[in-house]
């Protein structure tokens, strides 16, 4: 009767195991699929994951991932969270939530999510990063500047963070601190085509119209094409009253 319980005790283990190592088989092939974007089969290799394995929350993450890159966001909300269920501390996990509900515009829920990450791993500059960049989207400039400085106290020459902070200044009407910090971006990435427009919109607050023309057209010369800085020079151009200027490149837009 012993040895009749003890060949149940081991079928069951094998047949377990067995299902763990077929759960991270198809896990890393659904992983394969998708880093080659071909997220239909890969989602289809991590349903047969998650069948043989429900508790990986890798696996969870993973599903999570690829159901947002085919834009089924509540369903990757609900992977997400059932990966947090299973592991509480897991980044990636609070990371893709974070993704997901910012996908969805729900940035009081992105950022909440997003205020996880450098809980778990407080020395990621990302981590601030991504909270602070969240808490702009929602609206909250000063928390955002709050987050962006920890980031900034990790690396001082953190070119991403420098930008946000800047964006901050000017939400606070603070233009001079903006350039500033603007000038530093550029410094160190004089590609940053973003830091030359978000320059250029500065500048145009302090009313400095033909500064703020070139730094738009600086940030075309990198860009040619690129909407953003051919509508704020435009803009510039009819507030330095070069009306013909403006309505030509209107006409090109």
């Amino acid at each position: 009767m012993k040895s009749i319980q003890l060949a149940l005790c081991f079928f069951i283990l094998c047949t377990f195991c067995m299902g763990e190592d077929a759960g991270r088989y198809f896990d890393n092939l659904g992983v394969k699929l998708y880093s080659a974007r071909n997220y239909s089969e890969a989602q289809d290799y991590f349903n047969m994951s998650l069948q043989q394995n429900s508790t990986n929350p890798d696996a969870w993450v993973h599903m999570g991932d690829t159901e947002r890159a085919l834009r089924d966001y509540n369903g990757s909300l609900d992977s997400y969270n059932q990966a947090i269920e299973l592991d509480g501390q897991k980044a990636s996990a609070w990371s893709g939530l974070a993704d997901a509900y910012s996908a969805k515009k729900d940035y009081a829920n992105a950022s909440a999510a997003a205020e996880k990450l450098p809980m778990i791993s407080p020395k990621n500059k990302g981590y601030w990063l991504k909270e602070g960049s969240l808490l702009q989207m929602e609206g909250n400039f000063s928390g955002a500047e709050s987050s962006l400085d920890r980031a900034l106290a990790l690396d001082a020459n953190y070119k991403d963070a420098l930008y946000r902070k800047a964006l901050s200044k000017m939400a606070a009407n603070l233009s001079g601190q903006a350039v500033e910090l603007l000038d530093k971006v550029i410094a160190l990435d004089p590609k940053y085509k973003q830091a030359h427009n978000a320059k250029g919109q500065a500048l145009e607050m302090q009313g400095s119209y033909d500064a703020a023309l070139k730094a738009y057209e600086r940030a075309l010369r990198i860009d040619p094409k690129w909407n953003v800085a051919l509508i704020n020079k435009m803009h510039a151009l009819l507030e330095s009253g070069r009306q013909k200027e403006a309505v030509d490149l209107l006409l090109r837009l």
